[in-house]
């Protein structure tokens, strides 16, 4: 039996490589992070997700397994971003913006593997993405290559790294949600994702909750505006 490890934030791309993975794999786990973030909403979420989904009646539902939740505090504690302190968000002196968490995923795909190992998950599934980020060194598909080598020669084990959202844009992504699970997936991950930056659940939006301001809203609106005007779901 094929299975596999979902790193699951309790975001949109992540949540769709989620659904993505278990009609992939014959068992599916998640694993989160806690660092530290600013929008530590985002855990409580993910949670919500898991159980909406595993009660739903989207394909791969009954496939999903136990969810692990790390602490990994540590990473926070270094400080220096907008994603773990009250900063602003802008451009730093590095030319990334400064919700770039540095070595956050080379960091959390290495505890990944350590409980893939233990649960006997060959494939770790990623949400990151190419076409439309930030810039971030650590999402681009080079990394991952040398993560994935670095990961199964450490570990005497061969780990695969799958990232299906790297070549396709937020609206693209939209899409595959509504191929995936049809309405009920656009709707799950509409009001139990979450993406805003600084953790705003107050404000609903056509594409979902958030203060429709930061980065990562911006991102998220737009693409979902292109989504519902190219596919005629208006």
């Amino acid at each position: 039996m094929k299975s596999a490890l979902v790193l699951f934030s309790g975001g949109q791309d992540s949540a769709t490589c989620l659904v993505w993975a278990t009609q992939q794999f014959d068992i599916v786990e998640t694993i989160g992070f806690d660092y530290g973030q600013r929008h530590s909403v985002e855990l409580e979420v993910r949670e919500e997700f898991i159980t909406a989904f595993k009660g739903s009646g989207i394909p791969g539902h009954d496939r999903l397994g136990a969810d692990h939740l790390i602490d990994a505090k540590n990473l926070g504690q270094i400080g220096g971003t907008a994603m773990t302190e009250e900063i602003q968000i802008e451009v730093s002196d590095t030319g990334l913006p400064n919700t770039f968490v540095p070595a956050r995923n080379l960091y959390f795909f290495t505890l990944a593997s350590a409980v893939g190992y233990r649960r006997g998950a060959s494939t770790l599934v990623g949400g990151m993405c190419e076409t439309d980020f930030s810039g971030y060194p650590d999402c681009r598909r080079t990394t991952m290559d040398a993560l994935q080598n670095a990961l199964s020669l450490g570990t005497d084990k061969q780990f695969e790294i799958a990232t299906p959202l790297m070549w396709i844009d937020k609206a693209q992504t939209w899409e595959m949600a509504s191929q995936l699970g049809g309405d009920e997936l656009v709707q799950l991950v509409t009001e139990n994702t979450h993406t805003c930056y600084v953790g705003d659940r107050s404000r609903r939006h056509d594409w979902g909750y958030g203060c429709g301001e930061c980065p990562a809203c911006d991102l998220r609106e737009k693409g979902f505006t292109k989504w519902r005007k190219e596919s005629g779901n208006v």
